[in-house]
């Protein structure tokens, strides 16, 4: 993919704040955390698209000469679509800036902690 390509040309895997396609994905919604589109780095490759196959990347063009650390660095890492966040410690970094699904059991009237403590 060509620098030039526009950013509404770039596929974009979400549905409703989750990404299906990764089983084991958090689901972003209601979270306050910004699912960040799919970017093209300063080499031309596509990151975040959940395809991997943009023809500028090393991953395409592999041989005994290609030094690994040519994809090091935070211009390879995308910030919300990385297989990082499927871990059980980022999907609970997730899962803790969602507001409370429920509310406590309360009684209109009575106080149903009295005495209890």
């Amino acid at each position: 993919m060509s620098k030039n390509e526009k950013k509404e040309d770039l596929k974009f895997p979400l549905i409703d704040g989750t990404m299906p396609h990764q089983i084991s994905s958090p689901n972003f919604k209601d979270s306050g955390i910004k699912i960040e589109p799919p970017f093209v780095n300063e080499h031309g490759v596509v990151i975040g698209d959940s395809f991997y196959d943009s023809s500028n990347s090393p991953l395409n063009q592999w041989s005994k000469e290609t030094d690994p650390s040519v994809m090091a660095g935070d211009e390879w890492v995308h910030p919300t679509n990385d297989i990082g966040w499927n871990t059980d410690e980022n999907i609970d970094l997730v899962e803790k800036q969602k507001a409370p699904q429920g509310a406590p059991f309360m009684h209109p009237t009575k106080d149903v902690s009295k005495g209890s403590d």
